[in-house]
């Protein structure tokens, strides 16, 4: 099998799983809406095709049974059910777990076979509504190849797998087999066998072939062929890792860039010759061009790496739903803000703590239908996750209408762990803030879901690696709200430049909250040095020290914004830039991010944000 192939087969079954949900969801809401149901059959039966076309015996089982599911619901032969969307969820869960194997390189030999559960479960809701379940098979040979002619469509055998289904799903509607005008009369055969009815399914029946065909450009009107060879135009597919590569090119290219200004600079006051005057204004004018579009180079590749975080948030609403279900709770999913852009890597890396922080306000916040009408509340709960863009930030929040945080008892707890001293975590937000302790919990005994006090550690340290900050709220009886900062671009580093001994350090500007001049005598706190600012001692530190480095006279402190404010003594601020950042794999170290260049050329190391939270230790 082309790996290509196979590739681009399971990134687009990824994208039609995914729909799949959603439409699944809206349907529990709208199960009259006809388009939803079209939706769904298409997007069973595009993937359907193409899984046997790529020999997966199991996904064409279990799409082949939600498909002729569909098939009846759609027709109006039965009305939708809870039991009928449960089933739909739980195939599409396989079918996605099917594709996600294939996509980490799992062998197609080695992926398991369909649950006999799942479907006998289908099975079962079929026979319910008087669909007669077809009989599914393994596959036992591959697709047969797209300029072979099909002969008269006929009943497969037991056992056996209605090829032609697949055959006519793969080819573009002016080749395709048109499907037979009528059938024996007999109990209703499968979805690609079954005679097409009058009116009502002379609608349909082209439909079901749209969904692949969709995808692949084709279409039989010709000013719609010709809107879709349009749409693929404007899109192309490219792996990651080039567009990571493209990246590193472009900020090496205005790295050279700025880099070849400065040493224009500094040989502009040298006395230049007539005839070299005009030459270095030309060299100049030429300079300025190539930063310029050298700049605009980087901005573009950046912005091939900005995905909208509904990439994210659309894998949420069957996560509450099923968990609310498992709780005995009513909860609504609102999601605001899902075309907000950001980069692709903190898109991959906030799953997890999304995941953590939903469970909390379900399990922690939410509280009981019976609770919350005795609280003057409506039955159902409302979570709601919004997005939205500040300056070169983006804002994720995740917010309930619960029973809210308990501050104090927050702090009686940690105190009865141990986890802080009877004069710590004494204000409101202090207090609040103990929830991202790890094995922190306020549940007794924990459960499937939580309690073991290790979800919001894990949310505090994700935000925190990619430089990001996390703030709650929290009123008692009224709801809790939890809200993410993060840079919208990771490459690209925001920072201040300044001197630590013999090196240049970076500090994230994420990280500084002000800049002091150090006074000439310090204070002493138990044999440490502490500097008075604005009316509250806060420790001193030496970066040099921190780093390992031999300190220099620092006369220049750096108030670090860290949930425990102390300040870093620096010998000299040399300014601020914007940094492409590299980080450090081969050889790790504490407290260094990554390295860059300044425009002088000269190596910058890139201090790690949360290493600068946790106070440089």
């Amino acid at each position: 099998m082309d790996n290509d192939m196979l590739y681009e087969f399971v990134v687009e079954a990824l994208e039609l799983a995914t729909e799949v949900d959603e439409n699944l969801m809206a349907l529990e809401q709208r199960p009259d809406n006809l388009d939803i149901l079209n939706a769904v059959f298409r997007a069973f039966h595009t993937i359907k095709g193409g899984a046997g076309f790529m020999n997966l015996p199991a996904v064409v089982a279990a799409c082949h049974l939600t498909e002729n599911l569909f098939d009846a619901l759609r027709n109006g032969k039965a009305a939708v059910t809870p039991q009928a969307i449960d089933v739909a969820l739980r195939a599409s869960g396989f079918v996605a777990d099917q594709l996600n194997a294939l996509a980490e390189d799992t062998p197609i030999d080695q992926l398991p076979a369909m649950p006999t559960e799942l479907k006998d479960d289908l099975t079962q809701v079929i026979a319910g509504i008087g669909q007669p379940a077809p009989a599914v098979a393994a596959v036992a040979a591959p697709m047969p190849a797209a300029d072979a002619t099909p002969v008269a469509a006929s009943t497969p055998a037991p056992g056996e797998i209605d090829w032609l289904a697949y055959y006519q799903a793969l080819l573009p509607a002016t080749q395709a087999t048109p499907e037979p005008a009528s059938a024996p009369s007999e109990p209703a055969p499968p979805e690609s066998q079954a005679p097409p009815e009058p009116a009502p399914e002379a609608t349909t029946s082209p439909d079901r072939r749209k969904g692949s065909e969709d995808r692949r450009g084709d279409a039989a009107p010709a000013h719609e062929g010709q809107q879709q060879v349009s749409s693929k135009e404007e899109s192309l597919r490219v792996r990651a890792d080039k567009l990571d590569a493209l990246l590193e090119v472009a900020g090496e290219s205005v790295q050279a860039a700025n880099q070849a200004s400065a040493l224009l600079e500094k040989l502009l006051p040298f006395k230049q010759e007539d005839q070299a005057m005009p030459l270095m204004a030309a060299l100049a004018e030429t300079l300025q061009r190539a930063a310029r579009y050298t700049a605009e180079l980087q901005r573009a590749t950046l912005a091939t790496r900005m995905q909208p975080v509904g990439r994210l948030f659309q894998r949420f609403p069957r996560l509450v739903r099923e968990l609310a279900r498992d709780l005995g709770k009513q909860v609504e999913l609102v999601i605001e803000g899902a075309e907000t852009e950001v980069d692709r890597v903190v898109v991959d890396s906030l799953y997890d703590p999304l995941v953590h922080m939903l469970r909390n306000s379900l399990d922690h916040g939410i509280e009981s239908s019976e609770r919350r009408l005795a609280a003057g509340k409506s039955a159902k709960a409302q979570i709601s996750l919004r997005a939205w863009q500040e300056a070169s930030s983006v804002v994720i929040e995740v917010a309930d209408d619960g029973a809210g945080m308990d501050p104090d008892r927050l702090r009686r707890k940690a105190l009865d762990k141990g986890v802080i001293g009877e004069h710590e975590a004494s204000t409101t937000e202090e207090a609040l803030q103990l929830v991202f302790l790890p094995g922190f919990s306020t549940k007794d005994q924990a459960s499937s879901v939580s309690g073991r006090g290790v979800g919001m550690d894990v949310v505090k340290t994700a935000v925190e690696k990619h430089r990001g900050t996390i703030r709650i709220e929290s009123t008692l009886g009224e709801g809790t709200c939890f809200s993410i900062r993060l840079p919208i671009e990771l490459s690209i580093v925001p920072t201040m430049l300044v001197s630590a001994g013999e090196v240049l350090v970076g500090m994230p500007m994420s990280a500084v909250e002000r800049v002091i001049e150090l006074p000439e005598e310090l204070l002493s706190v138990g044999g440490l040095p502490v500097v008075r600012d604005q009316g509250r001692p806060m420790p001193l530190r030496s970066l040099a020290n921190v780093l390992g480095y031999e300190p220099r006279e620092e006369q220049i402190g750096v108030v670090v914004a860290s949930p425990k404010p102390y300040i870093l003594g620096v010998c000299a601020i040399e300014g601020t830039a914007d940094l492409v950042i590299k980080p450090l794999t081969a050889m790790p170290a504490l407290g260094i991010a990554g390295t860059a260049r300044s425009a002088e050329g000269t190596l910058v190391l890139i201090l790690d944000v949360a290493f600068l939270l946790a106070g440089g230790r």
